[in-house]
This record gives C-alpha cells, sequence and structure tokens, in this order.
C-alpha cells in the first residue's frame, strides 16, 4: 500500500497497530487502519424438476468450465440477495425460496463462500452476460471432470449425498490448501 485512502499520506507501514494481533497496513500520518478482510462468494444450488441447473462460464478464471451461479457479494446487500441477484445475472432465473445449504472457508484465498439450495420460478432460464451455456443436469449426469471450482464440486457432491437420504441439512466446511501445493 503506498497511499492512505484516508488522508492521502505516502507514508504507510505495515505493522501491528496498538491494540491488535496482527500486522496490518497503517497510515504514518492519520493512523488509519487499512483492515483488508475475506470476500464473500454468494450463489445458489438451483433445482428444477430432479435437475441441477448449472452455468459454463465464459469468463476467466476457468471460463469454459461448469459453476453454479454465483459472484462477489456487492456492498448493501445481504448474503441471500447477492445469491439471488447473481442467479439472474448468470442463469435468467428467478430463484424461488432460497435456504442457506452450504458454507465454505477458502483461508488461502481469502474467501468465503455461500450457497442456497433453491427452486427455480417457472423453470424458466438462460445464459446470462457471463455465460457461455446455462443447462439442467441430472444427477448421473454432472460433468464433474469440467467443474469450474472445488466448493462447487463440493456443494453437488453434497447435494447428491443427501438425496440419497432426501434430507438437505446445512454444511460448513473448510476447504484448506497447502500454500506449497497451490
Amino acid at each position: 500500500m503506498k497511499f492512505c485512502i484516508e488522508c492521502g499520506a505516502s507514508s504507510v507501514s505495515f505493522r501491528i497497530p496498538h491494540g491488535d494481533n496482527r500486522p496490518r497496513s497503517v497510515c504514518d500520518n492519520c493512523d488509519y487502519i487499512h483492515y483488508l478482510n475475506p470476500k464473500s462468494v454468494c450463489g445458489t444450488l438451483p433445482i428444477h424438476d430432479g435437475k441441477i441447473l448449472l452455468c459454463k462460464r465464459e469468463i476467466q478464471p476457468r471460463a469454459g468450465y461448469w459453476t453454479l451461479p454465483a459472484g462477489f457479494m456487492e456492498n448493501g446487500e445481504t448474503l441471500q440477495g447477492a445469491s439471488v441477484r447473481e442467479t439472474f445475472e448468470e442463469a435468467n432465473a428467478q430463484a424461488v425460496d432460497p435456504k442457506l445449504y452450504s458454507v465454505f472457508s477458502l483461508p488461502h484465498i481469502n474467501q468465503v463462500h455461500f450457497f442456497y439450495k433453491c427452486g427455480i420460478e417457472d423453470g424458466i432460464f438462460s445464459a446470462g452476460s457471463e455465460t457461455l451455456e446455462a443447462q439442467l443436469f441430472e444427477i448421473n449426469n454432472i460433468p464433474w471432470d469440467e467443474l469450474a471450482f472445488k466448493t462447487i464440486t463440493r456443494c453437488l457432491e453434497q447435494y447428491v449425498e443427501d438425496c440419497q437420504t432426501n434430507s438437505f441439512p446445512m454444511h460448513i466446511e473448510d476447504i484448506l490448501v497447502n500454500p506449497h501445493q497451490a
């Protein structure tokens, strides 16, 4: 960090502020502490007639791979609101009765991913502006080798397991990656 976003000073140092327990960028002029916190990724696991709606990504990262409709939460949004918005943006689908289903902590990339299990209003969907293709998949036809991200794979694995018992509890999972293996 080269400039303080609070006062504009060009003297910012990386140090542990008084009363804190970890190094942060602190302005040497006004003592403003610049916190960097994890980003929230919000999405849905849309189900229609027992099939899962997946979107083929048009943008990087992982363009051309399948994903659940999801994206970064914006300021002023709720988790559910961001998930519903992303579902509409990526799949032109209106999420119905969203219920929090999976939460994944990814400390190695400073993100938390939230997925809501939901229906699709009137079964209407199509590819959105960041999507090459939107398609419903039966459980036995999920393109496992073409999924974009580990959280998508885990969310779908959880859903497949839950379908066997017809019980859909909320899941919370940490996805830990050794930085030397990433």
